[in-house]
């Protein structure tokens, strides 16, 4: 009998205050985190670790904008 895969919830959304990414790991009870920035076309250009101080959830209001790529 096939097994059924629950997709897992939606991953919060955080900004350091200039780029938009979101948190892809958590580490020692949010202590730090490990945050991905992708494209518009879904592919991974940054992933980084930061401390909690250095992100904070998107705001209700808040316009998210587009811009390229190097």
């Amino acid at each position: 009998m096939p097994s059924a895969t629950i997709p897992p919830p939606p991953v919060p959304c955080h900004t350091n205050g200039r780029l938009i990414g979101c948190v892809v790991h958590v580490y020692q009870n949010g202590k730090g985190y490990e945050v991905e920035f992708v494209d518009g076309g879904g592919h991974t250009v940054a992933l980084i670790t930061v401390a909690a101080g250095e992100i904070r959830p998107i705001k209700s209001g808040e316009l998210l904008h587009a811009r390229p790529t190097a």
